[in-house]
């Protein structure tokens, strides 16, 4: 098969790979779509994505498929089952998996970032990871299940109330995810987004958006406002707004994947006075067949926020460039 493989930091490289071998609780994937998320840039420029990686790898963790082959145990699949795949692997037996985080597993291994994924034509995964799709749901929308799920983890640590006054900080693919499932609870309140790129706020407003902040330097606009934040960038300054522009007793979600290294300033005052509640998000703990849900009611729309569409053929280049070809959400198709 052909495989864009990451052979070191900032190397990728397009390859004739051989097939891995098949357990006999796996299935084997002819990949027909796989999404290019934030941390595969991230790994790609030598940092960590959810566990350590170790080059050669095949990138991909958001990917769709049909069952090609299936081991001499596999009981939920069959071949040409349309699939979509949640990639983490968890172990089962560490404290964390037997305390229910399984999220926080010791032992975390991940389709794309431990093992090869689907930034190549064939992709071998667990059948426990791998869900039927619907027939009427799209290879792409399938992929994207994934981030939806991360997103959904997220939503589910904030108590939201109707009325509440939210602010997503960043309008990008994940903060017009947070958009979309926050209006789809059908909420009387405020739901605000910064973002500082123009072309991006009409659609965040037919998302569901109820006003846009251009600037989002601008903290006196936004300052002890807003019941929820939601900060979906990981920089350092977006995440000090996030703290800032909550409210008294207000929830603040870090869900922006930061740089390791990325330190912020923090008054402990005021998280003590706001009493502030301040909570991160890992990956997607068992929410994948609810995301594959919302996309098939129509509760949420990812295949129309997709961007940029590559072929295999590009994907080395791609990630080199990735930054400079301004990728709301890129998607690679088979």
């Amino acid at each position: 098969m052909r495989a864009a493989i990451l052979t070191d930091k900032k190397q990728m490289e397009l390859k004739q790979a051989a097939e891995l071998e098949l357990g006999p609780k796996d299935v084997r994937l002819e990949v027909k779509a796989c999404g290019i998320c934030g941390t595969d840039q991230h790994i790609y420029h030598g940092q960590p994505g959810s566990a350590a990686v170790t080059p050669p790898i095949v990138l991909g963790h958001e990917l769709s498929g049909i069952v090609a082959a299936v081991g001499s145990e596999v009981k939920l699949h069959a071949v040409g089952d349309r699939v979509s795949v949640d990639p983490n692997i968890y172990c089962g037996s560490c404290v964390f998996c037997r305390k229910g985080i399984v999220q926080l597993c010791d032992n975390l291994q991940a389709i794309g970032v431990t093992r090869d994924g689907g930034m190549g034509e064939s992709c071998v995964v667990p059948e426990a990871n791998c869900y039927r799709m619907p027939d009427h749901m799209s290879y792409v929308a399938g992929a994207l299940a994934e981030p939806l799920g991360c997103v959904l983890h997220g939503l589910k640590k904030l108590t939201v109330r109707p009325s509440d006054a939210v602010l997503v900080i960043g309008g990008g693919f994940i903060g017009q995810l947070f958009v979309q499932l926050l209006r789809s609870q059908g909420r009387s309140g405020r739901l605000a987004v910064s973002e500082p790129i123009e072309t991006k706020h009409q659609s965040l407003l037919e998302l569901g958006a109820s006003e846009i902040i251009g600037d989002p330097s601008n903290i006196d606009a936004v300052r002890d406002t807003f019941d929820i934040v939601i900060e979906c960038v990981g920089r350092r300054q977006s995440m000090e707004t996030a703290l800032q522009a909550a409210a008294k007793g207000g929830q603040v979600l870090l869900f922006g994947v930061a740089a390791p290294h990325t330190e912020v300033t923090l008054t402990p005052y005021h998280v003590f006075v706001k009493e502030l509640r301040i909570m991160g998000s890992f990956i997607n703990p068992y929410t994948h067949l609810d995301a594959l849900g919302c996309i098939a009611a129509g509760d949420v729309d990812v295949e129309g926020l997709v961007s940029h569409r590559f072929a295999l053929d590009e994907v080395p280049d791609m990630m080199a460039r990735y930054p400079q070809l301004e990728v709301t959400k890129g998607i690679i198709v088979y």
